[in-house]
């Protein structure tokens, strides 16, 4: 079932003489339940196709449908709640604050509005700061962290609201490569719940965890490969693949 579909899509930066498309009439379509990567050079226009495909932002040209809505036409209210009740995100750095502990980090967008609901939501945060295996930091403050705590602790924010699909932008580029591979693990766990994940990264080894990998270049999807859904093993084997398509493709 298509979940996300985004047609004829353009995106540009800048004014007269600098002007370029970021996002140069691209075409995609991501399934319910998928497990999805975009690979591509800094400036190919990944980061952006990933914002313009969860609504956080607007296109010159073509259309957008999440679940066979519009993101292109509603009012700005109608898309703040699709994202709120249906996406979750997850950057390179987890926005946190530092005034708060890892508990109330986690559920402050969930608590806003909603307290009358609080101590449901406090169960829910905890019950993901146990499967992220971080519940015994819910009283640190962020500095008493580690970066791949930190980044657990964002993915338990972002799954709060139990959306329908999680996006990533580059959620391992700031980790080494053991706290990338938990990361990475919990993802995997997310997508076998049924949850929807689309990745933006330039690591291999990322997007070698994933099911289908669309590369980019020149703000264009130039390809997209396919692979088994990750079972814990043969990661040789699924990197050398991903390695060999992006020699092929110029990457």
């Amino acid at each position: 079932m298509k979940m996300i579909a985004g047609h004829h899509i353009v995106k540009s930066f800048g004014e007269g003489d600098e002007k370029r498309n970021v996002l140069d009439d691209v075409s995609v379509e991501i399934n319910q339940g998928e497990f999805v990567s975009v690979m591509g050079p800094s400036g190919s226009g990944k980061s952006t196709l990933l914002f313009v495909l969860s609504g956080m932002d607007s296109v010159d040209g073509g259309t957008v449908a999440f679940e066979g809505r519009d993101l292109t036409a509603p009012g700005s209210k109608e898309l703040a709640e699709i994202r709120r009740t249906k996406m979750g995100f997850v950057f390179q750095q987890a926005t946190l604050l530092k005034n708060l502990n890892i508990l109330d980090n986690i559920i402050l967008p969930s608590v806003r509005g909603n307290r009358k609901n609080k101590e449901k939501i406090i169960a829910r945060a905890r019950m993901l700061m146990k499967r992220t295996d971080i519940a015994e930091l819910e009283k640190r403050d962020i500095t008493q962290v580690s970066g791949g705590q930190l980044q657990r602790a964002g993915i338990c924010r972002a799954l709060m609201g139990n959306p329908r699909v999680i996006f990533g932008d580059e959620p391992t580029g700031a980790l080494n490569s053991a706290a990338a591979q938990e990361v990475m693990n919990i993802f995997s766990d997310i997508h076998a719940d049924g949850t929807t994940v689309m990745l933006v990264t330039h690591d291999a080894h990322v997007a070698a965890r994933t099911e289908r990998i669309l590369f980019m270049r020149d703000g264009r999807i130039v390809s997209e490969m396919r692979l088994p859904t990750f079972s814990g093993g043969g990661m040789d084997e699924r990197i050398e693949r991903v390695t060999a398509k992006m020699r092929e493709t110029g990457l």
